[in-house]
C-alpha cells in the first residue's frame, strides 16, 4: 500500500493555518480592538423595542460612550450588572458631559432579547443611555472582543468614541474583573 506523506507545514497551509508558536490559528485576517487615536467601526444595533441607532448618528449629538457586557455566558453576569447601575447612578456626570453612554448586550440570536429583558429588569434608563442587542455577536466581532470559552460571549470593554469618530480611551478587560468605572470615564470626557 502507497502512503502519502504531507508535511504538517504545507497540509496547514492548505488548510490555511499558520503556526504561531505552539498552536495553529486560522490565516482569516483577526478583527483587533479599535485603538485609541483610530477611527470606530461604526455599527447599527437595536433596542429590546426594535428601535435602530447607528453609532455614526449618535456621534453628532457628543461624545459616545460604548461598554461591551458579557451578554448571557449561561447566567446573567454579576459584574456586568454591578457596572451598569454604578454608570446608570452617575447619569447626571455624563448628562453634564453631553455624553451618550450605549450598552451592548451580546448572545445568540434565538435568546438575546428574552435574556436582555431579565437582564435589566428593574432598571430605569435616562434618555442619553440606550441598551443594545448584539444578536449572534455582529458588533462584539467588529470589535473584535469575541472571548472564545467555555462559558464566554465578549470581553468587557469600554470606548469613548469622539464626534469624528475616532477612539479617544480604550480599556478591554481580559477577565471578569477590571472594568471601566463610571468616574473614570467621566474624568475622561472632561479632558
Amino acid at each position: 500500500m502507497n502512503r502519502i506523506h504531507i508535511p504538517l507545514t504545507l497540509l496547514a497551509i492548505a488548510c490555511g493555518l499558520f503556526w504561531t508558536g505552539g498552536e495553529l490559528r486560522s490565516a482569516e485576517k483577526e478583527t483587533k480592538p479599535p485603538a485609541v487615536g483610530k477611527k470606530a467601526p461604526d455599527f447599527e444595533l437595536a433596542t429590546l423595542d426594535g428601535k435602530k441607532h447607528k453609532l455614526s448618528k449618535l456621534i453628532e449629538e457628543g461624545p459616545v460612550v460604548v461598554v461591551m457586557l458579557r451578554g448571557f455566558p449561561t447566567y446573567q453576569c454579576p459584574l456586568c450588572s454591578r457596572q451598569m447601575t454604578e454608570f446608570l447612578n452617575a447619569a447626571k456626570g455624563f448628562n453634564e458631559q453631553k455624553t451618550t453612554v450605549v450598552f451592548v448586550y451580546p448572545d445568540k440570536k434565538e435568546g438575546v432579547a428574552k435574556h436582555a429583558q431579565e437582564f435589566i429588569k428593574g432598571k430605569k434608563f435616562p434618555p442619553n443611555f440606550l441598551f443594545l442587542l448584539d444578536p449572534d455577536f455582529a458588533f462584539t466581532n467588529a470589535y473584535g472582543l469575541r472571548w472564545e470559552g467555555e462559558k464566554e460571549t465578549s470581553y468587557p470593554s469600554t470606548f469613548i468614541i469622539d464626534g469624528d469618530q475616532k477612539v479617544t480611551f480604550a480599556k478591554i478587560s481580559r477577565s471578569h474583573g477590571g472594568r471601566t468605572k463610571a468616574k473614570e470615564i467621566i474624568a475622561e470626557l472632561g479632558k
